[in-house]
């Protein structure tokens, strides 16, 4: 069985990351860091982090009163993207392989994360860009362009702010027509919501809905029932990112994963090393 003992320190930083960004109340952050360790200590590791993660930021919205600590910063995320938006979109239509370009690039906003990382920098933005260009992609990309070529309904779930712009591209290359784009119920960490896809035009190219959850990944037990119906009835489901990953993994359905691999447990996993991109598609159980 598959287990995630080694996500602890992530969380921990993640929630000292958080409070600190929340409150200067040194009193609030100690109650909210014991509180952590508490739940770790009795967490099974069997479940995706993306469930202690929700079970954190739960406990830190009652403790201070906020919902979305990061803000500002998937607000900065979204503009600077929109920035990049043009220049990208040129280099897809210049491309020899405009598909596969597109995709390529969708995978760059999972490697820059832009929310995350606010001291990000042009030439760190520059060398993501040209290295999703060049890359090899651990998968078989024309084997999931044709699997979209078929599909009539296509379920496109949506990882951060600012990368939720690169995904743009890879959207309009499946099909916008026949997509439905799926972001967080809630905010959490600098995942998408249903305001950064207003904020980035996103809504005004392709249906998009909530999933009705706070869980920084999918948790489909958390999920609206709306939100899992539109799962089942669709013919293709592309998830974005890692958080979608260590929660559909198990789940019985034929899932494209896309992301850059950011953790031992996730390369273990799929055989990779940290810092590969790869779209991995995952077959029925």
């Amino acid at each position: 069985m598959r287990t995630y003992h080694d996500c602890t320190a992530c969380i921990v930083k993640q929630t000292i990351a958080c409070v600190r960004k929340v409150t200067d109340d040194p009193s609030i952050q100690d109650q909210l860091l014991r509180e952590t360790f508490s739940m770790l200590s009795n967490f099974d590791y069997s479940e995706p982090p993306a469930v202690m993660a929700s079970r954190v930021h739960a406990r830190l919205q009652e403790l201070t009163g906020e919902s979305n600590p990061y803000r500002a910063e998937k607000a900065r995320s979204n503009w600077f993207a929109l920035k990049l938006y043009p220049w990208l979109e040129a280099r897809v239509e210049e491309a020899e392989n405009q598909a596969e370009m597109a995709l390529r690039y969708a995978i760059a906003g999972n490697i820059i994360d832009l929310g995350a990382n606010t001291n990000l920098r042009y030439k760190e933005i520059h060398e993501a860009l040209q290295h999703a260009a060049s890359a090899p992609i651990h998968a078989d990309t024309q084997a999931f362009f044709e699997e979209a070529a078929r599909a009539k309904r296509i379920l496109y779930l949506i990882d951060n702010a600012g990368e939720i712009v690169f995904d743009k591209l890879l959207i309009k290359a499946l099909g916008a027509h026949k997509v439905t784009a799926a972001v967080r119920g809630h905010p959490i960490l600098n995942d998408a919501t249903m305001i950064d896809a207003l904020a980035t035009g996103l809504s005004k190219e392709v249906k998009v809905i909530d999933n009705g959850s706070r869980a920084p990944g999918t948790l489909l037990s958390s999920c609206s029932e709306h939100f899992r119906r539109t799962f089942e009835e669709a013919d293709m489901v592309v998830a974005k990112g890692q958080g979608n990953y260590e929660s559909l993994n198990q789940v019985n359905k034929s899932i494209f994963f896309i992301m850059k691999v950011k953790c031992e447990v996730v390369a273990k996993d799929l055989g990779l090393e940290v810092g590969d991109i790869v779209l991995h598609n995952k077959t029925e159980i």
